[in-house]
């Protein structure tokens, strides 16, 4: 059913207006809204609705969805409509894609499917305004003398107010006041002066600081006589510690030497070591440290020998490669070799060497063995011979090797282990025009003489 309404909204959707107004067209459609981040371009409504994910922006500005119609989500319930009493809150949704949501074609039916409406009550009263009382006696004018104010106040009580109402214009009058009477002139401080140097340049840990001092005069204004004026609050005169001033630096001394240690080592030669500290007193507050070493040092001898750990030999040469099975030279039969080396210079308890004294490897003996012969890749150039002064050069070689491809890598029955060629073979191959190449090394610095 789904499908065949679909059909027939493509085909209705081919058939209409043959000239199709022109739209910004979008890869997606989220429930009403068009994301720069998906535009396409813009083309036609008809080729952009092609894809019925797809939506679009036409005249109107209103992002519209290509795909089947289908109804929007509902929006938040809206504001209550009055503030208070009984009022009705609405809530709306629309119909996005091609075609009608619905059958019917009344506004007023489709207005009911779009278009919710509920009842709200923000407040169960409405404000009402309060009425002001009259006026109160004008209370007495702020000061004794000379000019100030004074004010009167009413109440909002004839009637007060209610649920939330309230009265219009102020609830206090205020006008100038004058009392006949001279006021007296109260002294006042002048300004600080600056601060008194400090009665010292460093302070000590344990004893007072130093101190500095200020003054200041009454006389910003002085008091008055007639009328008799108030004397400045407060004293003429502070008084502060200089706690910025550093702590006076205190000198090292050293204190007693310590008992010797005991021997450094427990054989052959060492040294016994004795300390002293800095402490009597310890310097403080930029004093000079103590002068000289908090160490010293005298030898010590225990007599006896330290012991001396042995040392493996370098390993021997490669014995023959043998097998129990017979003769091997020159067959494609693994056999078995061995070196040996020895732990040396071992005494005085010292440890032996840790590890095997004998080496053993799987082996092919090819001693004295014709081969067919390849020649070997150029190897690396070498070095500069001589290497200082004139006529240095390097050299290159390519080598006659043995095809030994024939033999297996591995050798062994139930565990295989690699296997290496023992001896000299013999290896035949083509001549090469020059197998050693040699070039003149340049710009070789002289000999030191």
């Amino acid at each position: 059913m789904v499908q065949l309404l679909w059909t027939s909204l493509v085909l209705l959707m081919t058939i209409r207006e043959s000239v199709s107004q022109e739209v910004n067209c979008y890869s997606s459609f989220d429930s009403g809204n068009c994301d720069d981040l998906w535009l396409l371009g813009e083309v036609t409504m008809d080729d952009c609705c092609l894809n019925p994910h797809y939506g679009y922006i036409g005249a109107d500005r209103k992002c519209k969805s290509c795909g089947p119609p289908s109804w929007s989500e509902w929006t938040a319930w809206g504001r209550c409509s009055v503030s208070c009493k009984e009022g009705v809150s609405q809530r709306r949704r629309e119909c996005q894609g091609q075609g009608k949501c619905a059958q019917t074609t009344t506004h007023k039916e489709i207005q009911k499917l779009a278009l919710e409406t509920k009842v709200c009550i923000d407040s169960s009263c409405c404000p009402e305004q309060g009425q002001w009382s009259k006026w109160g006696q004008w209370q007495p004018c702020s000061v004794t003398c000379n000019k100030g104010v004074r004010n009167r106040v009413r109440t909002c009580t004839e009637p007060q107010p209610r649920c939330g109402g309230s009265c219009d214009g102020p609830s206090e009058e205020k006008e100038p006041c004058v009392v006949d009477l001279i006021c007296p002139t109260h002294g006042g401080w002048s300004n600080w002066d600056g601060w008194q140097p400090c009665s010292g340049t460093c302070g000590g840990e344990n004893l007072p600081r130093p101190t500095q001092r200020r003054n200041r005069s009454c006389n910003n204004p002085p008091p008055s006589s007639v009328p008799p004026g108030d004397e400045c609050p407060g004293l003429g005169s502070n008084t502060r510690t200089c706690d910025e001033l550093p702590f006076c630096p205190v000198n090292g001394n050293w204190g007693l030497w310590g008992p010797p240690s005991s021997c450094s080592v427990t054989c052959g030669v060492g040294i016994h070591e004795m300390l002293r500290q800095c402490n009597n007193p310890a310097p403080k507050h930029g004093g000079l440290p103590c002068f000289g070493s908090n160490k010293d040092q005298k030898i010590c001898n225990t007599k006896n020998h330290c012991p001396v750990d042995g040392q493996w030999s370098q390993w021997g040469r490669w014995e023959e490669c043998k097998s129990n099975r017979g003769k091997i030279r020159c067959r494609k039969i693994g056999g078995q070799q061995r070196r040996q080396r020895w732990c040396e210079h071992a005494g005085f308890d010292g440890k032996t060497c840790e590890g095997k004294i004998t080496d053993y490897r799987a082996c092919y003996d090819i001693n004295s063995c014709h081969f067919d012969g390849k020649w070997s890749e150029w190897s690396e150039w070498s070095q500069c011979d001589p290497p200082c002064g004139e006529g240095a050069k390097r050299t290159r070689e390519q080598k006659c090797i043995p095809d030994l491809s024939a033999y297996d890598e591995t050798v062994g029955f139930h565990v295989k282990v690699k296997a290496y060629f023992d001896g000299k073979p013999f290896a035949n191959c083509t001549l090469l025009k020059d197998p050693k190449q040699s070039l003149a090394c340049m710009n070789v610095p002289p000999c030191d003489t």
